[in-house]
């Protein structure tokens, strides 16, 4: 399987990125198929450049976009923008449906509990 990944390039705390059309198997900065792009998060706005026409060739041979790279090809126009939640809790909805399909269980209680015991005024 190929996906499409940010490579990282640059000196040590400055990092700046490859976009990377690579082997599943082959490690971050290791081996790699095709350079279509660079991406550099330290300049103000982040620099990208991808070269449009390698990016839909391989998309259109079935390569996978990371995460990160799906953002950044969608921002270039290239992709639609994926829907990604970016906070941490899960959506209200899920929350309240679990809650109503765990009803509160009261546990049984015992008949000697419900009734006052009876002193003897002896």
């Amino acid at each position: 399987m190929v996906k499409i990944r940010l490579s990282r390039v640059g000196k040590k705390r400055q990092p700046s990125y490859r976009l990377v059309v690579a082997d599943v198997k082959s490690p971050r900065d290791g081996d790699f198929i095709e350079i279509i792009g660079n991406y550099n998060p330290r300049t103000e706005p982040a620099t990208v450049v991808i070269d449009e026409e390698k990016a839909r060739l391989w998309l259109s041979r079935g390569a996978q976009p990371t995460e990160r790279v799906s953002i950044l090809l969608g921002k270039a126009g290239i992709t639609e923008m994926p829907k990604i939640n970016l906070s941490k809790k899960p959506p209200e909805q899920k929350s309240e449906e679990k809650a109503e399909e765990k009803p509160t269980q009261e546990p049984p209680v015992a008949e000697s509990e419900t009734e006052p015991k009876a002193e003897n005024a002896s």
